[in-house]
């Protein structure tokens, strides 16, 4: 891990009033990330990203349901007119036929860097797709990553380079500011957001988390602009304030926690994917619950998933 980098912020520090979880479900998912909560049928979706699958979980049945992509997946979102999910792949951004199990790709990304792939991502509130990229193995020097964004038409922009590790991203309750995880950084990040032309600018460090305490991985912002903020090697997510300050913590049982989204009918339980990529046998052993789906009802309420325009 990095140390973290120069600039303002909140340092975290650990807090007591810890929440525990449940399993959900014991996937074994090699990177399970990216949890987003479909509203209109009730169900999960989330990407096995070095699995290479999209899944879409039914709680009402405890039923999941997986399609191969046939190369990594970092993230999908819902979309709001338009059939199925939109998808961000090692190659580039595409369209998932759910029912058909076919991608077609709209966007090429970085397809002359085989060295990176597209990692995690989310829609603003006016239904663009941000998503970011990272080596496969990631450095802490090496900047070879960019955030871009999609926009309606699939016409892709890139908003940011020079990025390490890309990673979680979400929007503050008004959609004036863009919180957002470059992993290698240590931080978490805000820029300025323009709400009508969807950039970004005056980007400042709103948290630093120390090293020891786990890199910051994917995130989700509440109901209330609390951040929720998976802390990757800690078995552990941390909810900060709009100003920086850790008010909760949710325990989970296997130490590489990736993301997490809040979901159900009244967006109340907190569910958080986790992984069992580059763990050693011993590790596996000692935590045979890594690569599964857990849940937590933290007392907090979600948003809905904003949806791609196109």
């Amino acid at each position: 891990m990095a140390m973290p980098s120069g600039g303002g912020g909140v340092t975290s520090r650990a807090v007591s009033g810890e929440i525990n979880v449940e399993l959900v479900l014991d996937a074994h998912a090699r990177v399970a990330e990216g949890p987003v909560w479909d509203d209109r049928t009730g169900t999960l979706v989330w990407v096995d990203i070095m699995g290479h699958q999209v899944h879409r979980y039914d709680p009402a049945n405890g039923q999941d349901r997986a399609i191969d992509v046939g190369q990594p997946v970092g993230a999908a979102v819902l979309r709001q007119s338009g059939a199925g999910l939109v998808l961000a792949l090692q190659e580039g951004f595409g369209l998932l036929d759910e029912a058909k199990q076919r991608v077609e790709f709209v966007a090429p990304v970085e397809k002359d860097v085989p060295t990176n792939r597209m990692n995690d991502g989310k829609c603003d509130p006016g239904g663009r797709f941000f998503a970011g990229t990272m080596p496969f193995e990631p450095a802490p020097n090496s900047k070879s990553g960019n955030l871009y964004r999609l926009d309606k038409d699939f016409q892709v922009a890139k908003v940011e380079s020079g990025v390490m590790l890309s990673n979680g991203i979400d929007w503050s309750l008004d959609g004036r500011q863009m919180y957002y995880i470059d992993s290698m950084t240590q931080a978490v990040d805000v820029f300025d957001f323009d709400t009508a032309e969807g950039t970004l600018s005056n980007r400042q460090r709103l948290i630093t988390i120390a090293s020891e305490e786990g890199l910051p991985d994917g995130m989700t912002v509440d109901a209330e602009g609390g951040l929720w903020v998976a802390l990757h090697g800690s078995a552990s997510i941390r909810r900060y304030t709009p100003d920086g300050r850790v008010d909760r913590v949710v325990r989970v049982p296997p130490t590489m926690v990736t993301c997490c989204a809040f979901g159900g009918p009244d967006l109340t339980d907190l569910y958080i994917t986790t992984m069992t990529h580059g763990m050693s046998a011993e590790a596996r052993r000692a935590q045979p619950l890594a690569g599964a789906l857990f849940k937590c009802r933290p007392g907090m309420r979600g948003r809905p998933a904003y949806r791609f325009a196109g």
